[in-house]
Order: structure tokens, then sequence, then C-alpha cells
């Protein structure tokens, strides 16, 4: 695939996410980037997206891997939600949504779960900003934490800390049931702007408070029966009386609500969790995009993605495009790519960086490289020939 790097629509301590633009259907795309040495990373969330196909899941579009500015990158193309996440969508009403909305949002990612659970995948990171509106619905995003259920075992926290369930803060296996207080805990977010656990500004602190208490996040007290109901059934500490995903579809909370209420989405403006909002084990977190307007020709998506509006988001790295071209590493090869051994001479080819005597090739890191860079045209990259050196 051929395809044409846009403007950043946000960025983690090692990814970015960028607008991109099919070169060949003119389709727009985001597409996720960070460098060759955390391929691991990206390599595991490529695996599980490819592998699913889901209206309330964010569409997996493809893997490349390029050469930008002498590194090498590597890119997770997916759908683009036009309507960013429900993170903006809450700014731009004010701060929260009504609980109309909220039933709404609720039962769409209860149906994407649904799938996601019946396929085996737990998400470990539901979470507001990892919910993205798309123009059909909201889709789950953002599966650098997920992990299929027979691979999930206790002592590896994954996930946010203010979101995690009791037995994921301590250490214990995380199923499918730490989804479901995830989601009661984004239910108390959207409703009342707030996340549960907000006056806890330590993740440590957060850690232990929700893994060794006994307390529960607050259940806002402007909710309806019903909603006090269902946060009542997706908050138990424990794992086992927990309300499956099944069973609160089930619930009139969210049986009830039946259309999609109207809601002002906002333009995000690359805002970045800190602290207390990060994911844990999850680098790659980012913020998400809005689409930008529609056109018929590629040209003139293009032309639109470049167009700067005195209105709209600060973009960070607003430097010129770059068109990149993908250096022939297949979907399949990306194993054999992380199996081969490379020394660091043949690394040397693509990069001045210094580099591990790990398992795959490792461009360090502690190079920031710009992924707007200045406008400039690559040609095919004979990866081959440096795994084979």
């Amino acid at each position: 695939m051929e395809w044409i790097r846009g403007r950043t629509l946000g960025r983690g301590s090692s990814a970015a996410v960028s607008v991109a633009t099919d070169l060949r259907s003119g389709q727009v795309m985001a597409v996720k980037t960070v460098e060759f040495s955390r391929l691991d990373f990206l390599k595991r969330e490529q695996r599980i997206l490819s592998q699913l196909n889901c209206s309330r899941v964010i569409g997996y579009k493809g893997f490349d891997v390029t050469l930008e500015n002498g590194n090498l990158m590597c890119n997770l193309l997916m759908e683009f939600a036009p309507g960013g996440s429900i993170l903006d969508t809450m700014e731009k009403a004010g701060g929260r949504l009504d609980e109309a909305t909220a039933q709404f949002y609720t039962r769409e990612i209860l149906s994407g779960l649904h799938y996601v659970h019946s396929n085996g995948v737990v998400h470990c990171d539901i979470k507001c900003c990892n919910i993205l509106v798309g123009e059909d619905g909201i889709k789950i995003a953002d599966f650098g934490c997920a992990r299929r259920v027979e691979d999930v075992f206790g002592g590896n926290l994954a996930g946010t800390p203010i979101f995690m369930a009791p037995e994921v803060a301590r250490g214990e296996k995380q199923g499918f049931a730490a989804d479901v207080w995830s989601v009661g805990c984004a239910v108390i977010q959207m409703v009342t702007g707030r996340a549960p656990w907000a006056n806890l500004s330590d993740p440590l602190a957060a850690i232990y408070r929700i893994g060794s208490g006994d307390d529960l996040p607050e259940i806002p007290r402007n909710m309806s029966e019903q909603g006090k109901d269902f946060l009542r059934r997706c908050l138990i500490r424990d794992p086992e009386e927990r309300w499956s995903v099944n069973e609160l579809l089930k619930h009139p909370f969210v049986q009830e609500q039946k259309s999609n209420p109207k809601q002002n989405s906002r333009t995000p403006t690359s805002i970045l969790e800190q602290g207390i909002w990060d994911t844990v084990n999850d680098p790659e977190t980012v913020e998400s995009p809005i689409r930008p307007k529609i056109h018929r020709t590629p040209l003139q998506r293009i032309q639109q993605l470049n167009e700067v509006s005195t209105n709209g988001p600060n973009w960070e790295c607003d430097e010129d495009w770059i068109t990149v071209r993908s250096i022939g590493l297949e979907e399949n090869d990306i194993v054999s790519v992380m199996e081969t051994p490379c020394s660091s001479q043949s690394v040397e080819m693509a990069s001045n960086n210094e580099v591990g005597d790990q398992d795959y090739i490792n461009v360090s890191a502690s190079r920031s490289s710009d992924y707007c860079s200045r406008k400039r045209e690559y040609g095919s990259y004979p990866l081959a020939k440096i795994i084979q050196k």
C-alpha cells in the first residue's frame, strides 16, 4: 500500500498517531507509528486487531514498515473515526454527558466488548479516551494492552490505575470481569465529568487503595435508579460475582436506550494524559483524531488534511508531509523479523544509533525522530539485506 502521512493527531511516550491517506483509493485512515525497537508492542496489538472484525471495534487496515529520516518505523494502519473519543465529546458538551447519551454509548461499548470477549480477548484498558466515535457508532480502540484470555496471568499490571479492577491492582488474573469494572468507571466519568478516585493523584496510591481496601467508586447521586443499579453490578469487588457483559446487555439501563441522541463532538487538541491517567505497560497510548471534511477525490482529501484553520485544533508537529512507501515487510513477515538475529554492523546500514544484542533489529529510542518530517520521498528499502547481513 502506498500512502501519505498527514498531521500528527496525538503522541504518547514512544508512539504517534497521524492522519494518513491511501494514494490509490483516497481513503482516509489513522496510522499509529513507533520506532522499530518498539515493534514487539505494536506487533502484539496488530495480531489482535487483525483478527477482529466488528462495527464496534476500530477497523484494521494493515501493517507497514517504512524508512523515515534514516530510521525504521513501524506503522499500524487503522480505520479513521470521525468524532474523536468519548472524552472529546464530553468536553464539547461542557465536561460531561447527559444520561441518555451515556446509556447509548454504554450499550454500544458492551456490544463491542461482547464481540471482543467472545473471541477470547481481554481489552485491559477500557476508558473514555479509548472509545472513539465513528459515523456508525462507537469504536473500541487502542488494543495495546489487550491479551488473549489464555495468555492472561497474575503478576503483571496492564491498564490505567484509576480504571483498574481490584483483582488487577492486586496482581491477580486480569480476565473478562476486569473489563466490566472498567466499563463502570467509564460510565461514572461520562455522567460526572470526573473519573472515579479523582481525589487520588498518585498511581501507586490508587493501585493500593483499589486493590487492598473495601472502598468502591462513588456512584453519582444524579443518576437514575436504573443507572445506579447498573453501576452496582459493574463495580462488585469480587470478579466471580461481578456481572458479565452478556448479563449487562440485558439490564434495563441499556435496554431502554434504543436510539443515538444527538451530541456535538469536539476536535481533540492532543490532550495526553499524565500521571494517574497513564496506561501501565502501554507506552504507545495516544489520543484519538477527528475526521476532516470528506471530499470526492484523493487530491482534495489530501489538500483538506493540510489546511490550517484558526478555529481548528492546535496540532503538534505541523511540518510538511512525507510520502511513505512500504519497504516490503508483509504482515506474515513480522514474526520472522522478530526472530531473526542481526549484528550491530548490519543495523548501521539503516541507522547510526547504537543497538543491543536482542533478537530483533533494535533502533535505539534515545534519539527522538520527527514523525512529521520535511517533505521527502523514499523508495523501497532492502530490509531483507539488513536481516540477512
